[in-house]
Protein backbone atom coordinates (compact mmCIF):
# COMPACT_ATOMS: atom_id res chain seq x y z
CA UNK A 1 0.00 0.00 0.00
CA UNK A 2 0.97 3.38 -1.01
CA UNK A 3 1.87 6.20 1.83
CA UNK A 4 -0.70 8.90 0.83
CA UNK A 5 1.63 11.61 0.82
CA UNK A 6 4.09 10.97 -2.37
CA UNK A 7 7.42 11.59 -3.15
CA UNK A 8 7.65 14.95 -5.80
CA UNK A 9 10.30 15.17 -8.06
CA UNK A 10 10.33 18.25 -9.99
CA UNK A 11 12.12 18.88 -13.40
CA UNK A 12 13.05 22.78 -14.66
CA UNK A 13 13.70 22.75 -18.29
CA UNK A 14 14.79 26.64 -19.83
CA UNK A 15 14.59 25.37 -23.19
CA UNK A 16 13.34 27.92 -26.02
CA UNK A 17 12.53 25.94 -28.79
CA UNK A 18 9.72 23.40 -29.10
CA UNK A 19 10.55 20.26 -29.30
CA UNK A 20 13.73 20.64 -26.86
CA UNK A 21 16.72 18.76 -25.97
CA UNK A 22 16.86 20.69 -23.00
CA UNK A 23 13.19 19.44 -21.97
CA UNK A 24 14.52 15.72 -23.41
CA UNK A 25 17.17 16.06 -21.00
CA UNK A 26 14.70 16.92 -18.25
CA UNK A 27 12.11 14.19 -19.36
CA UNK A 28 15.37 11.42 -19.30
CA UNK A 29 16.52 12.14 -15.87
CA UNK A 30 13.50 12.42 -14.29
CA UNK A 31 12.43 8.95 -15.80
CA UNK A 32 15.79 7.95 -14.31
CA UNK A 33 14.72 8.96 -10.92
CA UNK A 34 11.24 7.80 -11.07
CA UNK A 35 12.11 4.41 -11.96
CA UNK A 36 15.05 4.31 -9.29
CA UNK A 37 12.55 5.60 -6.42
CA UNK A 38 9.46 3.01 -7.61
CA UNK A 39 11.81 -0.03 -7.15
CA UNK A 40 13.74 1.00 -4.18
CA UNK A 41 10.01 2.08 -1.52
CA UNK A 42 6.27 2.21 -1.79
CA UNK A 43 5.21 5.84 -1.58
CA UNK A 44 3.81 6.85 -4.74
CA UNK A 45 6.23 9.40 -6.89
CA UNK A 46 5.13 12.42 -8.79
CA UNK A 47 6.97 13.81 -11.43
CA UNK A 48 6.54 17.79 -12.44
CA UNK A 49 8.22 19.58 -15.57
CA UNK A 50 8.23 23.01 -15.30
CA UNK A 51 8.96 24.85 -18.71
CA UNK A 52 10.28 27.80 -18.42
CA UNK A 53 9.66 29.24 -21.85
CA UNK A 54 6.48 29.03 -21.31
CA UNK A 55 6.63 31.59 -18.44
CA UNK A 56 9.23 33.90 -19.73
CA UNK A 57 7.21 37.08 -19.98
CA UNK A 58 5.41 36.11 -16.56
CA UNK A 59 9.25 35.71 -15.51
CA UNK A 60 10.20 39.22 -16.77
CA UNK A 61 7.12 41.16 -15.92
CA UNK A 62 7.73 39.84 -11.82
CA UNK A 63 11.08 41.27 -11.92
CA UNK A 64 10.49 44.68 -12.69
CA UNK A 65 7.08 44.70 -10.51
CA UNK A 66 7.38 42.10 -7.82
CA UNK A 67 4.32 40.77 -8.37
CA UNK A 68 3.83 36.99 -9.53
CA UNK A 69 1.38 35.61 -12.06
CA UNK A 70 -0.78 32.60 -10.40
CA UNK A 71 1.27 30.18 -13.29
CA UNK A 72 4.25 31.95 -12.10
CA UNK A 73 3.85 31.35 -8.69
CA UNK A 74 2.33 27.36 -9.23
CA UNK A 75 5.78 27.10 -10.78
CA UNK A 76 7.74 28.62 -7.61
CA UNK A 77 5.85 26.31 -5.17
CA UNK A 78 6.51 23.19 -6.93
CA UNK A 79 10.33 24.33 -7.24
CA UNK A 80 10.65 25.14 -3.49
CA UNK A 81 8.01 22.00 -2.49
CA UNK A 82 9.77 19.34 -4.38
CA UNK A 83 11.55 16.33 -2.63
CA UNK A 84 14.27 16.50 -5.38
CA UNK A 85 15.04 18.89 -8.02
CA UNK A 86 16.54 18.79 -11.86
CA UNK A 87 17.80 21.83 -13.34
CA UNK A 88 18.62 22.00 -17.07
CA UNK A 89 19.74 24.91 -19.10
CA UNK A 90 20.73 25.20 -22.24
CA UNK A 91 24.17 26.62 -22.89
CA UNK A 92 24.53 30.22 -24.17
CA UNK A 93 27.81 32.17 -24.42
CA UNK A 94 29.62 29.64 -22.09
CA UNK A 95 27.25 30.25 -19.25
CA UNK A 96 23.63 29.24 -18.15
CA UNK A 97 20.72 31.21 -20.00
CA UNK A 98 19.08 34.40 -18.90
CA UNK A 99 15.96 32.69 -18.43
CA UNK A 100 17.38 29.73 -16.11
CA UNK A 101 19.14 32.56 -14.12
CA UNK A 102 15.68 34.87 -14.21
CA UNK A 103 13.91 32.09 -12.56
CA UNK A 104 16.01 30.82 -9.92
CA UNK A 105 16.39 34.54 -9.08
CA UNK A 106 13.04 34.55 -8.06
CA UNK A 107 13.61 31.88 -5.71
CA UNK A 108 14.33 32.86 -1.62
CA UNK A 109 17.79 31.78 -1.13
CA UNK A 110 17.06 29.53 1.51
CA UNK A 111 14.00 27.50 0.01
CA UNK A 112 16.32 25.38 -1.16
CA UNK A 113 18.00 24.72 1.81
CA UNK A 114 18.86 21.09 2.00
CA UNK A 115 16.84 20.02 -1.35
CA UNK A 116 18.91 17.48 -3.58
CA UNK A 117 19.21 19.26 -7.00
CA UNK A 118 20.69 16.93 -10.15
CA UNK A 119 21.99 19.61 -12.31
CA UNK A 120 22.35 19.53 -16.13
CA UNK A 121 22.78 21.44 -19.60
CA UNK A 122 22.42 21.10 -23.25
CA UNK A 123 25.04 22.48 -25.86
CA UNK A 124 25.60 22.21 -29.33
CA UNK A 125 29.78 21.22 -28.78
CA UNK A 126 31.80 19.34 -25.29
CA UNK A 127 33.43 22.85 -25.20
CA UNK A 128 30.89 24.10 -22.70
CA UNK A 129 30.45 21.24 -20.62
CA UNK A 130 32.35 22.80 -17.60
CA UNK A 131 29.56 25.51 -17.25
CA UNK A 132 28.41 22.93 -15.08
CA UNK A 133 30.84 23.16 -12.41
CA UNK A 134 31.57 27.09 -13.42
CA UNK A 135 28.48 28.36 -13.29
CA UNK A 136 25.36 26.14 -12.03
CA UNK A 137 27.37 24.44 -8.99
CA UNK A 138 28.29 27.50 -7.19
CA UNK A 139 24.73 29.27 -8.36
CA UNK A 140 23.03 26.02 -6.16
CA UNK A 141 25.75 25.92 -3.54
CA UNK A 142 24.91 29.40 -2.86
CA UNK A 143 20.80 28.70 -2.49
CA UNK A 144 22.01 26.76 0.16
CA UNK A 145 20.77 23.15 -2.14
CA UNK A 146 22.94 19.71 -1.88
CA UNK A 147 24.15 19.11 -5.46
CA UNK A 148 24.76 15.94 -6.48
CA UNK A 149 28.39 14.21 -7.40
CA UNK A 150 26.87 13.52 -11.23
CA UNK A 151 25.83 16.46 -13.34
CA UNK A 152 24.71 15.63 -17.15
CA UNK A 153 26.13 17.76 -19.73
CA UNK A 154 24.53 16.54 -23.16
CA UNK A 155 26.01 17.51 -26.41
CA UNK A 156 24.21 17.25 -29.71
CA UNK A 157 26.82 14.50 -30.46
CA UNK A 158 26.30 12.92 -27.11
CA UNK A 159 22.50 12.03 -28.43
CA UNK A 160 22.56 8.27 -29.33
CA UNK A 161 25.79 7.56 -28.89
CA UNK A 162 26.74 4.91 -25.78
CA UNK A 163 30.37 6.14 -24.81
CA UNK A 164 33.24 4.03 -25.54
CA UNK A 165 35.92 2.10 -22.73
CA UNK A 166 37.20 5.66 -21.54
CA UNK A 167 33.79 7.60 -21.31
CA UNK A 168 30.59 6.71 -20.16
CA UNK A 169 27.63 7.78 -22.86
CA UNK A 170 24.77 9.41 -21.87
CA UNK A 171 22.33 7.12 -21.10
CA UNK A 172 24.80 5.65 -18.34
CA UNK A 173 25.13 9.14 -17.07
CA UNK A 174 21.66 9.73 -16.97
CA UNK A 175 21.01 6.50 -15.08
CA UNK A 176 23.92 7.29 -13.05
CA UNK A 177 22.64 11.51 -11.91
CA UNK A 178 18.93 9.81 -11.45
CA UNK A 179 20.26 6.75 -9.35
CA UNK A 180 21.81 9.99 -6.83
CA UNK A 181 18.82 12.18 -6.93
CA UNK A 182 15.95 8.99 -5.78
CA UNK A 183 18.98 8.05 -3.17
CA UNK A 184 18.95 11.56 -2.04
CA UNK A 185 15.58 11.93 -1.91
CA UNK A 186 14.93 8.96 0.74
CA UNK A 187 18.34 9.52 2.49
CA UNK A 188 19.80 6.55 1.82
CA UNK A 189 23.73 6.84 0.53
CA UNK A 190 24.49 7.92 -2.67
CA UNK A 191 27.45 5.45 -3.00
CA UNK A 192 24.56 2.30 -3.12
CA UNK A 193 23.06 3.54 -5.50
CA UNK A 194 25.27 4.65 -8.28
CA UNK A 195 26.84 1.69 -10.07
CA UNK A 196 26.87 2.58 -13.59
CA UNK A 197 24.89 -0.14 -15.81
CA UNK A 198 26.87 -2.53 -18.35
CA UNK A 199 25.80 -3.78 -21.30
CA UNK A 200 24.73 -6.95 -20.07
CA UNK A 201 22.39 -4.89 -17.67
CA UNK A 202 20.28 -4.07 -20.61
CA UNK A 203 21.54 -0.67 -21.77
CA UNK A 204 19.76 1.60 -24.00
CA UNK A 205 18.97 0.71 -27.57
CA UNK A 206 20.65 3.85 -29.48
CA UNK A 207 18.31 6.04 -30.72
CA UNK A 208 19.32 8.83 -33.57
CA UNK A 209 18.71 12.34 -31.76
CA UNK A 210 16.43 13.40 -34.34
CA UNK A 211 13.73 10.48 -33.75
CA UNK A 212 14.43 11.37 -29.95
CA UNK A 213 13.76 14.57 -30.31
CA UNK A 214 10.65 14.12 -33.04
CA UNK A 215 9.04 11.85 -30.00
CA UNK A 216 8.37 15.30 -27.91
CA UNK A 217 6.74 16.80 -30.20
CA UNK A 218 2.78 16.69 -29.94
CA UNK A 219 -0.46 16.17 -32.25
Amino acid sequence: MFETTPLKIVAVAAGLSSPSSTRLLADRLAGAARERLAAGQDRRVEVEVVELRDLAVDIANHLVTGFPSAGLRKALDAVTGADGLIAVTPVFTASYSGLFKSFFDLVDNTALTGKPVVIAATGGTPRHSLVLEHAMRPLFAYLRAVVLPTSVYAASEDWGSQGDEYTEGLPSRIRRAGGELASAVTGRTVSGATRVPTLDDGEDAVVPFAQQLAGLRTG
